[in-house]
């Protein structure tokens, strides 16, 4: 895990809105967009503890690289839910990319062997290399919106080539700005049958744990340790600036009990969830290694506890930090910056 990306590297993706081509060149090189595909179609097929602590290693050093990777490889994960031909031909295109929307914001529309699909779905991390992207579309026969045995329209995921879609630059936020989280939108593409799947462990195509782990916790957990990456990261660009700050007695902010206690139990809190995190993660791989049940709510539930401990670590600390952590261009406001905007996510609200 041994890896380093350029503190000018972050500086200048931020500015310009998306990675550079040392970032994307280190993304590729280490193959982590296919570290959540099978084996057997070319994939990583990694545990997924590694990929948990390897995301949160990348969010450590920067947050958009980190929201990219969790991302596009998390949408690797849709491998092994797809027809093992089609999925060895995706994996095996050049630098693969695969980005993508949850929404159901389109419309596929059955055309003989396949379906053929319109419409326009937000945020799409990594974007702009993207070689597919995957979403959501309601199914509709002859203009007709098709219905479940409950009456609510059907819904499927797809995988579409990027030749299909066309990117909408979007992307406006005050953090992960080097992330390119664009809209895009297909007008009219066909695909053939294959290109649909189900997100569920009944249909995977793929033997082996990391496809019979449920998505939604699978999610929470990678989108969890981005949260916790840049928290880190926070912290520890807040200490020396702590320790170089005047407080208005005279002494460093760092000297004055009060900010040393708060520092101290930032750290400590964080510190304690992080482990009852990791710990939970490890028990629920070990169950989906040995085929048990996997406690999902648990799993979620801790997750959450970890974002919401880290929001408040963040928030505590920021005041202190002088107008450095305020300014645009210092690392300390891009961390910031970025761990807000990741945590507007809607997975990660507050459990309350």
């Amino acid at each position: 895990m041994s890896f380093t990306i350029a503190a000018d590297d972050c500086r200048a993706a931020d500015a310009a809105g998306w990675l550079t081509p040392a970032q994307q060149a280190l993304i590729h090189q280490q193959d982590w967009l296919r570290m959540l595909a099978p084996r057997a179609c070319g994939g990583a097929e990694l545990a997924l503890p590694e990929v948990v602590r390897l995301e949160e290693a990348i969010a450590l050093q920067d947050g958009s690289m980190g929201w990219v990777v969790t991302l596009c490889a998390g949408a690797g994960w849709f491998a092994g839910f797809l027809a093992p031909a089609l999925a060895h031909a995706i994996l095996a295109t050049p630098n693969v990319c695969v980005a993508g929307s949850g929404a159901p914001t389109g419309y596929a529309d059955r055309e003989g062997d396949g379906w053929r699909i319109a419409g326009r779905w937000d945020i799409a991390s990594g974007a702009p290399m993207a070689t597919h992207f995957t979403l959501n579309a309601v199914l509709r026969e002859h203009g007709t919106v098709l219905t479940d045995d409950a009456g609510k329209p059907r819904i499927r995921a797809f995988v579409v080539p990027a030749c299909h879609v066309t990117v909408e630059p979007t992307w406006g936020s005050i953090g992960l700005r080097a992330s390119a989280s664009h809209a895009y939108r297909i007008d009219g593409a066909w695909v053939p049958a294959d290109h649909g799947f189900t997100i569920d462990p009944a249909c995977a195509t793929a033997p082996g744990p990391l496809y019979r782990f449920p998505f939604m916790p699978l999610a929470y957990v990678t989108l969890a340790a981005n949260l916790l990456g840049m928290a880190w990261h926070f912290l520890a660009l807040a200490r020396p600036l702590l320790a170089s700050r005047r407080h208005p007695a005279g002494v460093a902010m760092l000297e004055v009990p009060a900010v040393a206690a708060r520092l101290a139990a930032a750290q400590a809190s964080v510190d304690g969830v992080r482990a009852r995190f990791h710990a939970r993660l490890d028990e629920a791989w070990a169950a989906a290694l040995g085929s048990a049940s996997i406690d999902a709510a648990a799993l979620q539930a801790v997750a959450l506890e970890l974002v919401e401990t880290c929001r408040t670590a963040v928030d505590t600390l920021y005041p202190f930090c002088g107008l450095q952590a305020a300014h645009g261009d210092s690392a300390i406001n891009r961390v910031w910056r970025d761990f807000h905007t990741a945590t507007q996510h809607a997975l990660l609200l507050p459990a309350d």
